[in-house]
C-alpha cells in the first residue's frame, strides 16, 4: 500500500512539473494521442492550437455528455486541441454540409446532426463568409466526429495557445 502511495505521489509531481513547463497530454481521438508543448509563433493555417470553450451552451453540452473531461479551463473542463484551418480574410463556405476554406473542401469535416451515440446536436454556429480579424476556424480532420468549430463556430484569437507535437502515436 505504501508503494502505491509513493508511486502516485511521484507521478503527480512529475505531471505537475511537466504541466508548468507547458507540456500537455492528449488522450482524445480527435487528434493524435501523445505529448504536446505550448509554444510561441504566428497564427497560420496548419498550426495546432489549444483553447477553452467560452460558449455556455456548448460548455453545458460538453459537460453533460462527457465530451470533455475535467480540466484547467474557467469552465472546469479540459482545453480542446485542434488545427487552425481558417484565419482572418479566408473565405468560409458550407457546401452540402461540408466545410470549405477558400474554395477547398476540407475532408472529414462534414457537419453532422447527431453525436456518436445518436443524440441530437444543436445547429452549427458556422456562418459562410469571410473570417474576421479576431477569429479562427479550428477543426480536426483526424476524426470525423470531432467536437470543433463545425459546431460551436469560430473561436476568438485571444483564447488560443499555439501547440506543437513532441511525441504522438
Amino acid at each position: 500500500m505504501k508503494n502505491i502511495f509513493v508511486i502516485s505521489l511521484v507521478t503527480s509531481l512529475v505531471l505537475a512539473v511537466l504541466w508548468s513547463a507547458g507540456y500537455r497530454l492528449n488522450l482524445t481521438r480527435s487528434m493524435p494521442l501523445g505529448l504536446y508543448r505550448i509554444t510561441d509563433g504566428s497564427i497560420k493555417r496548419g498550426r495546432l492550437a489549444s483553447f477553452c470553450l467560452e460558449d455556455v451552451e456548448y460548455i453545458t453540452l460538453a459537460r453533460n455528455r462527457g465530451y470533455l473531461a475535467a480540466g484547467s479551463c474557467a469552465s472546469g473542463l479540459r482545453p480542446l486541441l485542434k488545427v487552425i484551418s481558417g484565419v482572418a480574410g479566408d473565405r468560409l463556405e458550407l457546401p452540402n454540409g461540408s466545410i470549405a476554406v477558400n474554395g477547398e473542401i476540407l475532408a472529414g469535416t462534414a457537419i453532422i446532426n447527431t453525436d456518436s451515440q445518436g443524440r441530437s446536436l444543436p445547429p452549427s454556429r458556422l456562418v459562410p463568409g469571410v473570417i474576421p480579424p479576431d477569429k479562427v476556424l479550428l477543426l480536426s480532420q483526424h476524426h470525423s466526429g470531432s467536437f470543433d468549430s463545425r459546431y460551436f463556430g469560430l473561436v476568438p484569437l485571444a483564447t488560443l495557445r499555439l501547440v506543437e507535437p513532441i511525441i504522438t502515436f
